[in-house]
């Protein structure tokens, strides 16, 4: 008699189907950019994308947050406030998270590419390195601070003069923290402080969070959220040398340069 065999697990799909899939997903989003007639709604389209980027990349893929910030129209958010706002707020919110969607999906290709690129040096380290755009590409190089002795309203002048909606707060010798716009409403108008006499030292974010300027921008996006933060000093050989804000983020996904 034949022996039987215990039927195994479903085998990981290669990097080249995976990479056939994700590139064949993207294509089908076009029809919604070019409001063509697709053959489902966007949330079931939404809903296929997520469930396909959780597969392929893995649940706790930081693109899958950033398909998600997409989806939430998170950049329309942006236009009410005094942070830089994106290029892109004179298109319609919709067309802007549809673009924002694209270039998550472009990331999610480019992402498995780079896996099977690199999977020979995988197989000999056991490790994978994320791939992508920089953080140091997609960020402001100027160095807005206050001191933070400074009070409250000299802050807020100087966000409505330089048109940014944070500032890197200084003590006498280096980088401490952030203060910005939401926390001066905030702290200011809920908690009745006189901001005329109130120093920056009391609404300041502190420690300051920053991330490597090589490292890749889906990393800056993981790290905001674990930080509860829109914010981050940027820092090089020891030195901050820029800021990343949830603004340039979207900036980049909504595919304006």
């Amino acid at each position: 008699m034949a022996s039987t065999r215990i039927a195994s697990k479903k085998p990981r799909l290669s990097l080249d189907r995976s990479i056939e899939r994700m590139r064949k997903h993207l294509g089908e989003l076009a029809v919604y950019v070019k409001k063509g007639k697709a053959s489902r709604t966007l949330e079931e389209f939404d809903a296929d994308s997520e469930r396909l980027i959780a597969e392929l990349l893995g649940e706790t893929s930081a693109l899958l947050d950033a398909y998600q910030y997409a989806q939430l129209g998170e950049a329309a958010g942006l236009v009410n406030m005094t942070e830089e706002a994106p290029e892109s707020i004179g298109l319609d919110s919709e067309r802007q998270s549809l673009l924002q969607r694209t270039r998550v999906l472009e990331s999610c290709v480019s992402e498995l590419e780079a896996r099977r690129a690199d999977e020979p040096k995988k197989l000999q380290s056991g490790r994978h390195m994320l791939t992508g755009p920089q953080v140091a590409e997609h960020m402001s190089s100027d160095l807005r601070s206050v001191p933070q002795t400074a009070t409250l309203r000299e802050a807020g002048r100087l966000m409505q003069k330089w048109k940014t909606g944070s500032l890197l707060v200084t003590d006498s010798q280096t980088y401490v923290g952030f203060i910005t716009d939401s926390a001066l409403a905030r702290d200011v108008v809920a908690n009745g402080l006189d901001a005329n006499t109130t120093s920056v030292q009391s609404c300041v974010r502190k420690p300051l969070v920053a991330i490597h300027g090589d490292r890749p921008l889906i990393e800056a996006v993981r790290l905001m959220k674990e930080q509860a933060t829109r914010h981050l000093a940027v820092a090089q050989d020891g030195e901050i040398i820029g800021v990343i804000s949830v603004s340039n983020i979207l900036r980049y996904y909504s595919g304006v340069v």
